[in-house]
C-alpha cells in the first residue's frame, strides 16, 4: 500500500473498484510484514476480526448509497487517543487503562468510513521529540533507522511512512506532529488550537495540545481537515470556527529568518535543502522577506523553561505520588521539575508569552505565511540515547513556540540527506490560516517533487538488552568486555526501588551485588546495553560465581537482563543502597 494516497483509496472504494475489506486485508498484511523491521512502531493492534468487520461495514455503507470521504481509509493513531474497548497507555504501562469511547476525532474520522488498525509507539505522554523516550522500544526514521524516528508521535509517523496506513493521528505540543514528519518524508499538519477536539487525548498540556494528522500529501491533508474541523461541545478547548478566515493568496509574502538566526547545528545538507526550498516559493509567486525570528524562539523557550511544565506535573501529579519509578527517567526529571513552580511563575511566564504575542501579531502585517527548517537537524538513535536532554531541545528550534503563539502550522517534506533521512520545512501561519497554508504546501508539493528513497529493511539482527551496576559501567576496569563485543549504549537509568546493592569483599577489580528485596528496596543507577545475541553469549561465559545474568527491572517497569548475585555473594558484604549506585559508593 505504500504511497497510496486516502483520496485514491476512498475513490476506488467508493467507485467500486476495491472494496473496504480489500483494502483493509492489505493494510493488516502490510503491518505483519513491517512487524519483522521495526515490531515496536504499535503499541497495540485492533484484533483482526475487528478489523475486518469495520470493513466491511463501511462496504455496506458505500452499497447503500452513503458517501463517504474517507471511505475504506486504513488509519492508525497515537496511543495516548482513546479507542472504545482498547487500551490507552500514553507509552507508560502503568499508567493504562481501557477506554469507554473514542476520542472525538476518532469517532469522526469512522464515521467518514475510516477503518482502524491500531494504537502507535510514542514518547512517553508525549514529551520529547526523538521517539526514544518509551518503554516500548526506540523507533528509527524508516529510511535509516540507525537515526531517531522523531516524536513524540513516533509510530504514526512510522506506520505512514513505511506505506501501512496513509493516515494517522499525533499530537502536537511542542512539535510533535511535525518533526517526525520531516525526518520521515512526510505532511505533517498541526491545526490551530481548538479546531479539532482534543477530547479523549490525553494531555501533555493541555491550554496548548492539537491533534494532529501524518499523510502523504498536502491534499489528504485537507480531507482529514474537512471531517475533523468542527466544534465540539464535550470539549471545553474547542473553539468554533471563525466565519471569515485570512487568506493567502497567489502571490503571498514569505517571512525566512535573518541568516544569522537561522541555525542547523553544522548540518550543511540541511541549510542547503532550506535555502532550495525557499528559491522554489519565489519562483512559484512568493516573495522572500526577512524577519527577526528572535521574538519567536524566546517564546519557544518558556515551554520547558516556563511554567508551562507545570501543565505536564498536573497530569502525571497522582502518578508521581504514587509510583514515579514508572515514569521514563527522563520524563520524570521533566515533569517533577514543575512542583517549583509557583502561582507567581505561571503569570510571570504569561505576561511574557504576551509581549511575544503581540510582536508575533506585528509580524503578521508584513507577512502572509513564515517558512523555517521543521528541525534543524537529526541525531542518530546512539546520540540522543547517551545525551536525551540537550539533543531533543534542539529539535524543537522552531516548533515550540507554534503552539505557544496560537498559530497554524503544516510540515512538508524538502529532500533527503545522503543518509537517506528526510529534511523538512514548516509553513506556519496565524491562528485560522489553516487552509491557506494547506494550499501553500500543494503548491510546494507540485513545483518541488521529492523522491522517496527506499525504506531500509536491513534485517533485524536478534539483540539482547543487558543492565550493568558496577566494574562494567563505562569507565570501569571491566567495560572493555562490552566494548569488544560491540555493545552500545542505550539508556543511563535506574532499577525498580525493588533491590539492594552491596559491595562484595575479596573481589578483584571491586565488584558489588545487586539483590532483588521487592517492596522497600532502593533504585539503583545502571546502563544498560545492546548486544548481538552471539555476543551476548560469549559474554555471559566469562560472568563468574557469585554473579549470574538473570532478570532486572528498570524504573520504567521494562525488563532486562542483567547482572544478579547469588545469596552467597552478600556473605560479609557491606551494603551501599544507600549511594544509589556504584559509581556514587566509590567517589
Amino acid at each position: 500500500m505504500r504511497w497510496l494516497t486516502a483520496a485514491s483509496i476512498a475513490h476506488e472504494v467508493t467507485v467500486g473498484l476495491t472494496s473496504a475489506e480489500a483494502v483493509a486485508c492489505e493494510a493488516l498484511a502490510g503491518a505483519d510484514d513491517y512487524d519483522a523491521i521495526q515490531p515496536q512502531a504499535w503499541i497495540s493492534r485492533a484484533a483482526r476480526e475487528r478489523v475486518i468487520a469495520a470493513a466491511r461495514a463501511v462496504d455496506a455503507r458505500v452499497a447503500a448509497g452513503e458517501h463517504l470521504p474517507l471511505a475504506g481509509v486504513p488509519f492508525a493513531v497515537k496511543d495516548n487517543l482513546d479507542v472504545a474497548e482498547m487500551e490507552t497507555t500514553a507509552a507508560c504501562p502503568a499508567f493504562a487503562y481501557r477506554a469507554r469511547e473514542s476520542a472525538t476525532v476518532v469517532s469522526r474520522l469512522i464515521d467518514a468510513g475510516a477503518v482502524l488498525i491500531g494504537k502507535t509507539n510514542l514518547d512517553q505522554f508525549a514529551t520529547g521529540l526523538t521517539g526514544a523516550r518509551t518503554p516500548y522500544g526506540a523507533l528509527g526514521c524508516v529510511f535509516n533507522r540507525s537515526f531517531v524516528s522523531g516524536g513524540s508521535s513516533s509510530g504514526s509517523a512510522v506506520v505512514v511512512a513505511a506505506g501501512i496506513v496513509p493516515i494517522a493521528l499525533g499530537s502536537d505540543t511542542a512539535g510533535s506532529g511535525r518533526v517526525p514528519a520531516a525526518f520521515n518524508g512526510l505532511t505533517g499538519f498541526k491545526p490551530t488550537r481548538g479546531r479539532w477536539s482534543t477530547r479523549g487525548l490525553v494531555p501533555a498540556c493541555r491550554t496548548l495540545d492539537c491533534v494532529t494528522t501524518f499523510t502523504t500529501s498536502a491534499e489528504d491533508a485537507a480531507i482529514v481537515d474537512d471531517v475533523l474541523a468542527a466544534f465540539d461541545e464535550a470539549d471545553p478547548y474547542s473553539r468554533r470556527l471563525p466565519a471569515a478566515v485570512r487568506q493567502i493568496g497567489e502571490f503571498v509574502r514569505i517571512g525566512v529568518p535573518r541568516s544569522d538566526q537561522l541555525v542547523f547545528h553544522g548540518d550543511a545538507e540541511a541549510a542547503a535543502l532550506f535555502q532550495s526550498t525557499a528559491e522554489c516559493l519565489r519562483r512559484v509567486g512568493g516573495t522572500i522577506v526577512e524577519i527577526d525570528a528572535a521574538p519567536l524562539t524566546e517564546s519557544g523557550r518558556l515551554l520547558y523553561e516556563g511554567p508551562w511544565v507545570a501543565e505536564r506535573t498536573a497530569v502525571l501529579s497522582e502518578l508521581l505520588q504514587s509510583s514515579p519509578d514508572a515514569i521514563h527517567p527522563v520524563v520524570r526529571a521533566i515533569v517533577q521539575a514543575g512542583r517549583g513552580l509557583s502561582a507567581v511563575d505561571a503569570f510571570r511566564g504569561f505576561y511574557a508569552l504576551q509581549e511575544h504575542a503581540r510582536e508575533a501579531e506585528a509580524m503578521w502585517r508584513g507577512i502572509d505565511a513564515l517558512l523555517l527548517p521543521t528541525a534543524p537537524t537529526i541525531y542518530r538513535l546512539s546520540e540522543v540515547l547517551a545525551e536525551p536532554t540537550v539533543l531533543n531541545g534542539r529539535l524543537g528550534l522552531y516548533t515550540n513556540f507554534v503552539n505557544l503563539l496560537d498559530m497554524s502550522a503544516i510540515a512538508v517534506p524538502a529532500g533527503f540527506r545522503e543518509n537517506g533521512t528526510g529534511f523538512g520545512v514548516s509553513l506556519i501561519g496565524p491562528a485560522w490560516a489553516d487552509r491557506g497554508i494547506i494550499d501553500l504546501a500543494r503548491r510546494l508539493e507540485s513545483a518541488q517533487p521529492i523522491e522517496q528513497p527506499p525504506l531500509d529493511e536491513t534485517p533485524r539482527v536478534d539483540t539482547v538488552k543487558l543492565a550493568v551496576v558496577g566494574a562494567h559501567l563505562a569507565g570501569m576496569p571491566l567495560h572493555p568486555q562490552l566494548t569488544s563485543r560491540g555493545a552500545r549504549l542505550i539508556a543511563r537509568t535506574y532499577t525498580a526501588p525493588l533491590y539492594r546493592l552491596y559491595a562484595m569483599r575479596d573481589q578483584t577489580p571491586p565488584k558489588p551485588a545487586l539483590v532483588h528485596v521487592g517492596p522497600g528496596g532502593g533504585s539503583i543507577e545502571l546502563e544498560v546495553y545492546e548486544l548481538e545475541l552471539a555476543a551476548f553469549g560469549s559474554f555471559v561465559a566469562e560472568v563468574p560465581p557469585p554473579l549470574a545474568i538473570g532478570t532486572v527491572v528498570l524504573a520504567d517497569g521494562a525488563s532486562v537482563r542483567g547482572f544478579v548475585a547469588e545469596p552467597r555473594a552478600i556473605k560479609g558484604a557491606q551494603d551501599i543502597t544507600s549511594a544509589g549506585g556504584w559509581r556514587a559508593y566509590l567517589a
